[in-house]
Formats: structure tokens, sequence, C-alpha cells
């Protein structure tokens, strides 16, 4: 793994400038997704199923999320990472399936009144502009941590952390406020 490293890390100004692109470009592609005036017909309803989907995997990422931090308290750096692995892939899967998803299937509205509703609302606005600033401090914290880069991990994960683990707590929450509401 050592020699590995060496060879991102030296080329660790081009995996910024990935970083970077990736950071804008992928919540420029689900805004797109989402406001486009014609959804993509994938040919069947199972797509409907997805945000339920989504639902397992923000909780499994919450908890790989918890688990990694409790084994970083402890010293367990292994286990760390491998915890923080599972909630690095789980994410790029849930994002997958949250791109199919907003291009095949027309939003849900939410149906709550009063203040359920000005809660939900709060909770989502958070939850969607967190998520699309969320991309970029976690991609920087997972290449630093993959690269034993421990203090300039340690500076970005006191951002990234919060906003990752509050992003996947609300993805969740959310799905549970407005899962009466879904038509499918």
């Amino acid at each position: 793994m050592q020699a590995n490293n060496q060879g991102i890390l030296g080329n660790e100004g081009k995996v910024k400038s990935w970083i970077i692109a990736i950071s804008v470009i992928i919540p420029l592609a689900v805004a797109v997704l989402l406001f486009m005036p014609a959804k993509l017909d994938l040919g069947a309803e199972w797509v409907y199923f997805l945000p339920h989907l989504n639902a397992v995997i923000n909780s499994a990422a919450t908890i790989a999320l918890i688990v990694g931090l409790v084994f970083i308290k402890q010293g367990n750096i292994a286990y760390h990472k491998a915890s923080m692995t599972v909630a690095f892939i789980l994410g790029a899967i849930f994002l997958v399936s949250y791109v199919v998803y907003h291009a095949a299937a027309e939003s849900t509205t939410f149906g709550g009144e009063g203040s359920i509703r000005i809660l939900y609302y709060f909770l989502l606005i958070t939850h969607i502009i967190l998520a699309a600033v969320a991309l970029f401090p976690i991609l920087f914290a997972y290449y630093y941590g993959l690269t034993d880069q421990r203090a300039k991990h340690r500076k970005v994960v006191k951002f990234a952390y919060p906003i990752w683990l509050y992003v996947t707590v609300t993805g969740v929450v959310v799905y549970l406020m407005i899962s009466p509401y879904y038509l499918h």
C-alpha cells in the first residue's frame, strides 16, 4: 500500500483537480436531473423502490460513520479506515441510486401541514444545501486518510464528518416524513 500511496501523492495536484471537478459536476448534474422538464423512461416502475433503498443505504452509512468515529476514538485505525470506506462506498451507491430515481420519477410533494411542514422543509433545505457542499470535504478527507496524511485528514474531517453525518441522518428523517405521500 505504501508504494501505491507514493504514486497517488506524486500526482496530488491532479488528484485535487479531480476532487474539485467532481465536487462541482455532481451537484450540477443532480440539479439538472431534478429540474429537467421531462423524465427519462427507464421502462419500468422499479425506480419507485429506490427511495426506500436509499433510506436503507443512508441508515447503513450513518451506522458506518458512527462506528468509524468510535474506532478512531479507540485508536483502531485499521477498523476506522474500513468503516469509513464502507460509508464512502455506500455514499457512492446512494448517489447513483438517487440520480437514477430523480432522472426517471417525478418528485413527491410533502402533504403535511402546520409546524410539521415547516420542520420538513427546514430539514429538506438544510439537507440539500449540505449534501451539495459535502462532497468536496468528504473527498478530501477520504483522500488524505487513504494517503495517510493525518494532519490534513484531521483538519478536513472537523468539517466533513459532521456535515456528512447530518446529511445521512436528515436523509433518513426526510424520507420517513415524506414516505406516506409516495404515489408508488
